[in-house]
């Protein structure tokens, strides 16, 4: 019987996550985006269809609608060269390569975002309180911030390799 529990159990969470790919977010960040609420929370802000237009689906997908790219499939995950990484929706500077780390989870980890360059948001979704990620320009959805990163934050921001544009230097 415990064998039987522990299997459907572990099936439904994956399943859940998997599913979390396809489901709106609970996020404030997400709630407040709208165009009409977005012009006083963000710089930058556009209509759905000017996102659309700007941005590749996956993209859009993970900045606006706060999905998650699968692990494993950004080539910025195992990068190891100088540079930053700006913001895919508007370009603005969210995190750099000296506080970036491996830390195996299949996405690009950061112990630190660049100053003034990230927000933070509740996010209830999945039956579980995270901390979301966004980029504190345009609102986009960058990914989740826990506590199980290296010295000297203790922080490991799990962000998404496509919301990220690299910048070498």
């Amino acid at each position: 019987m415990k064998k039987r529990y522990f299997l459907q159990a572990g099936a439904a969470a994956i399943g859940a996550v998997t599913l979390s790919r396809y489901l709106s977010s609970g996020s404030q960040a997400q709630t407040s985006s709208s165009p009409t609420s977005a012009v006083s929370r963000f710089e930058v802000t556009k209509t759905e269809e000017e996102w659309r237009r700007i941005l590749t689906p996956e993209q859009f997908k993970v900045l606006r609608q706060q999905g998650t790219e699968m692990p494993l499939s950004s080539p910025l995950s195992e990068q190891d060269i100088k540079g930053r990484y700006d913001c895919a929706g508007c370009n603005l500077p969210v995190f750099s390569s000296e506080t970036k780390f491996h830390s195996g989870t299949g996405w690009p980890s950061f112990y630190a975002p660049i100053a003034n360059g990230v927000a933070t948001s509740e996010d209830t979704s999945l039956m579980m309180t995270r901390t979301e990620v966004h980029c504190r320009r345009c609102g986009g959805h960058l990914g989740h911030v826990f506590d199980d990163g290296p010295q000297p934050t203790g922080k490991r921001y799990c962000i998404n390799g496509v919301a990220l544009k690299f910048v070498a230097g």
